[in-house]
């Protein structure tokens, strides 16, 4: 069983890790959304030349692959310290 420090790192990490795929998995679903009330639409020329940036879906994509990098790497030093 982990005890210390380690144990710390290792549940940050997960933590990171859990917020990363969520907010890639938001993204995705938010980007979705949008182009499907965009194709409803008469006038598809925003759905055609993606004319009005909307970049939440973007941002929330970023942003969880940034976090799953944190995790990995906070998941990746608790191990490195409890096998050394």
């Amino acid at each position: 069983m982990l005890l210390g420090e380690e144990s710390k790192f290792i549940w940050l990490g997960a933590l990171f890790l859990f917020f990363g795929i969520v907010a890639i998995l938001l993204g995705q679903a938010e980007e979705s959304s949008y182009e499907n009330a965009l194709s409803r639409r008469f006038d598809l020329r925003e759905f055609v030349e993606r004319s009005p940036k909307w970049p939440q879906p973007h941002s929330l994509r970023i942003g969880g692959l940034i976090s799953i990098a944190v995790g990995v790497v906070l998941v990746a030093i608790a191990l490195f310290n409890y096998y050394t």
